[in-house]
């Protein structure tokens, strides 16, 4: 009796630290769909006055709405730091979907990005596979140790992984960045995306170790420790980086569900290597998560194919028009081709595109 006593209580325990994580999850997504928007206008702005960062510029560090933005940001990200100490990745990261309903219907309303009706069957969809996976999520034992978690990454299993996440984020940071950077999403979005699984996976060893040193079992003594804390820092830096260029320079409605899609899926396959986050589930319970999670797919992808394209200024607006034939209309009205060589009258009018103006 008093083996299942405790296993009862030790089941309670952990779906108590499983709903604490939820609850964390769901705010920080509350915040960061908020700073999706307001660091997109900021981004803006600071793009009308100087260069942008699409193309280099850091002209958006002296706009305060942008700070405004990255301090929203921040909270959420503190939110979601501390769901990772109660919660395993397999719960925490899929909850990142209710970000994009938040920024999607803030989008709607601030920055003119359209959302239709199957855009708001996409938002239902990724509530659905948010409950589903909340419902079925695993329940995950803290480590007792940084070193537990250190014998964790330096498993053969994970450390391949880790490499081929560093070499891919290298890859496309020095080559494809310079030359497909500005045509191609899926070049910042998934230099965000790869070198995320990696910033979850040590956000999550620091947490650990934080909440034991809270407990008393002090942590700070380890090098693996600090290790984890570089590692973090210099993971979320290259991030607020590409993922500012991918902002500034693609629809928002865009960014945000392939990045969520592409960053969830990777953390998972991360997590559910170095922790082991399904070992020992019940193949329904697991089958359960993966359907979750793929009605969460399925909405962002509705909810992302639903969306109008960013009303982009071209790179050639004041560019001339091509020399050999100039339209124009004529006093009368008449529309009228007229050649080079030919001279210009006064009623010249240039036809230029009408969406420039939007």
């Amino acid at each position: 009796m008093s083996t299942h006593a405790a296993e009862d209580a030790g089941s309670g325990d952990l779906f108590a630290a499983n709903l604490k994580g939820s609850l964390l999850a769901v705010a920080s997504s509350a915040f960061i769909g908020v700073s999706f928007i307001v660091k997109k206008k900021g981004l803006r702005r600071a793009g009308a006055a100087g260069s942008r960062a699409g193309v280099g510029g850091y002209g958006y560090l002296k706009e305060p709405l942008w700070w405004v933005g990255m301090v929203t940001m921040l909270i959420g990200e503190i939110a979601n730091f501390v769901a990772y100490m109660f919660a395993p990745a397999v719960l925490v990261t899929p909850l990142g979907a209710l970000s994009i309903i938040v920024s999607a219907i803030l989008a709607h309303f601030t920055l003119n990005e359209k959302l239709s009706r199957v855009g708001v069957l996409g938002c239902g969809l990724c509530i659905v596979g948010s409950t589903m996976i909340i419902l079925h999520a695993p329940q995950e034992r803290t480590p007792s140790s940084v070193e537990q978690i250190w014998h964790l990454a330096t498993q053969p299993a994970f450390i391949c992984y880790a490499t081929i996440a560093v070499a891919v984020t290298l890859f496309l940071m020095v080559y494809c960045s310079p030359r497909y950077g500005q045509t191609n999403i899926m070049v910042y979005v998934g230099i965000c995306s790869v070198i995320g699984s990696l910033t979850v996976m040590s956000i999550k060893a620091v947490g650990i170790a934080i909440k034991l040193t809270i407990e008393g079992i002090n942590q700070a003594g380890y090098f693996q420790t600090w290790l984890f804390a570089v590692v973090s820092a210099t993971c979320i830096v290259i991030q607020l980086v590409y993922l500012n260029k991918a902002l500034d320079t693609f629809n928002t409605a865009v960014v945000s569900p392939i990045y969520y899609a592409m960053f969830t899926t990777l953390t998972i396959l991360a997590s559910a290597i170095m922790f082991k986050d399904w070992s020992g589930q019940r193949a329904s319970n697991i089958a359960s998560e993966i359907c979750g999670f793929l009605t969460v797919l399925a909405g962002t992808v509705v909810l992302h194919s639903t969306r109008e394209p960013d009303q982009t200024v071209s790179a050639d607006l004041y560019t001339p028009l091509p020399p050999k034939i100039y339209w124009h209309i004529q006093g009368n009205g008449d529309i009228a081709k007229q050649k080079e060589d030919d001279s210009l009258t006064c009623e010249f009018i240039t036809v230029v595109r009408q969406d420039y103006f939007v």
